[in-house]
């Protein structure tokens, strides 16, 4: 087997990990109240990887840190880590898994939109068509447009945790531009702050839950495997493939997602959603790949 082609099914098997976290997510909200389940699976990720530290290089990025990029690392653990993944959480306490992923599917057509408003990158025309491929999968997904009152907010909630993984997203580019700062820095400094963050305001106003070791072994499996693990993997896998062979495997997920649910969840999942969900994966696919190359 070439190193490619392992490179290829590791990110494979990497999706099919962070896929299942939905369906364990869905799971573990049975007992776990959602903000404090976010800063659990995040604090104790952020602990597993916190021997990174002690590399000589990620010593000294950190000590050069200047009070602006401080404040700009300490912004995107708000932004990437405290608003996106609890409002994940909070929105998967009251909608399917299936309909969760597909509205926050549309995060790089936002990408694409506030990349055009914040950093003034053009949009390649053939992105428009991404965009429109995916609001048609996305209605062909959700007709009939009837959702009970706690579908609503979750629907809401899912709205603000898109708009926030794009801001993050646009924002971990510009730190990623405008600093020399290691990745490794960048992702412990971040998850770190997103996680106290989680947890602060999970125990504030849900409280301290007494967990299950069937919790415990759904926040250790999600820590351990599905965040510290995988994203390592995928790190290495980023050295082997293209930025278009990750962004197709990437947007596997979607559909990865909902076969799951249907198995494990009972989510139902027939020829209409299918075609909704394809046409939405083909949409962000098209808005990917299409994007122009930033200036150097």
């Amino acid at each position: 087997m070439s190193s490619h082609t392992r490179a290829v099914l590791q990110a494979l098997f990497v999706t099919f990990l962070w896929s299942t976290s939905w369906v364990f997510i869905k799971l573990g909200l049975d007992e776990i109240p959602a903000l404090t389940f976010a800063g659990l699976r995040y604090g104790l990720a952020f602990l597993l990887l916190l021997p990174l530290l002690f590399r000589a290089e990620v010593r000294r990025a950190i000590a050069r840190l200047s009070g602006r990029q401080w404040a700009l690392l300490v912004a995107l653990g708000v932004v990437m880590y405290a608003v996106t993944q609890g409002a994940q959480f909070l929105a998967l306490e009251r909608l399917p898994a299936q309909t969760t992923s597909l509205l926050l599917s549309f995060s790089p057509v936002m990408v694409a939109l506030l990349g055009v408003a914040l950093l003034g990158e053009r949009p390649a025309p053939l992105q428009g068509v991404g965009v429109l491929l995916f609001l048609v999968g996305a209605l062909v997904f959700l007709y009939p447009a009837s959702f009970p009152a706690g579908q609503v907010v979750g629907m809401v909630i899912a709205a603000l945790g898109l708009l926030a993984n794009a801001f993050a997203a646009v924002l971990g580019r510009y730190v990623n531009r405008s600093a020399a700062i290691p990745a490794t820095a960048v992702t412990l400094i971040s998850m770190g702050v997103g996680a106290v963050l989680l947890l602060a305001a999970g125990v504030g106003t849900q409280g301290l839950p007494v967990l299950s070791l069937r919790g415990w072994g759904i926040v250790a499996w999600l820590a351990v495997v599905n965040t510290a693990f995988a994203f390592t993997l995928w790190n290495v896998t980023l050295r082997r493939l293209t930025a278009m062979e990750s962004s197709i495997v990437n947007n596997t997920m979607l559909i990865q997602i909902a076969m799951l649910a249907w198995v494990f969840l009972g989510e139902s999942l027939g020829v209409r959603q299918v075609v909704g969900l394809a046409l939405a994966t083909v949409g962000t696919l098209v808005v990917q790949l299409a994007a122009r190359p930033p200036r150097a």
